[in-house]
């Protein structure tokens, strides 16, 4: 007879595995250094983010823009984010009338610049609305960032930048994302704002 965890071993578990996949993210530190590079050069020029996911990434991209928009530990003034599942009416007209793998790109034909980054967030790497967006964004002259799991997907050889995280869970490589977009926040805050007082 199998025996079943109980809840607090489950708990547990679940926490040491969550600290295991961020603790082998570390060894991609030159990487989101290189990232956080891209986005401080791009600051300076006078571009802006565009991030963009689906479900739980939708979420952490909205967390990404809204950290650089508002504020992460700084008091300072903000830096141009704009996130593409933020608005239900631009979703849905877009899906509806060009079909929903359009709903990211056709957004960036509108507000996207060259010289402005595409941040893409996909746990398999194979969402076809991010793909068709990171297509979109090279062909605007865009520098592109990926955010995904395990094996890059099929968005890790079209974007410039990609960061896979060791585990094909999607729930770590959630809790892993976020940890990686907290750390860019803080890195461009900390190199566009370096005098600005901490907030409490």
């Amino acid at each position: 007879m199998t025996q079943t965890l109980s809840l607090q071993d489950n708990i547990r578990s679940q926490l040491k595995d969550s600290a295991r996949v961020i603790a082998a993210v570390e060894a991609q530190a030159p990487l989101i250094e290189a990232m956080a590079k891209t986005l401080i050069a791009t600051y300076r020029a006078g571009g802006k983010i565009l991030t963009f996911g689906n479900g739980g990434s939708s979420c952490d991209a909205q967390n990404f823009a809204d950290e650089l928009v508002g504020r992460l530990r700084r008091n300072r003034p903000p830096l141009p984010a704009v996130c593409l599942t933020a608005s239900q009416a631009d979703l849905t007209s877009i899906g509806n009338d060009y079909g929903y793998e359009m709903v990211f790109a056709r957004q960036l034909e509108a507000h996207a610049k060259k010289g402005d980054v595409a941040v893409g967030i996909s746990t398999s790497g194979n969402s076809p609305n991010v793909l068709t967006a990171v297509e979109s964004a090279k062909k605007l002259g865009l520098a592109t960032i990926g955010l995904t799991g395990e094996t890059g997907g099929k968005l890790k050889p079209l974007v410039d930048q990609c960061l896979c995280v060791p585990t094909a869970t999607v729930a770590r490589i959630q809790e892993a994302h976020i940890t990686v977009i907290q750390i860019l926040c803080d890195l461009v805050e900390e190199a566009m704002f370096p005098d600005a007082p901490k907030a409490h």
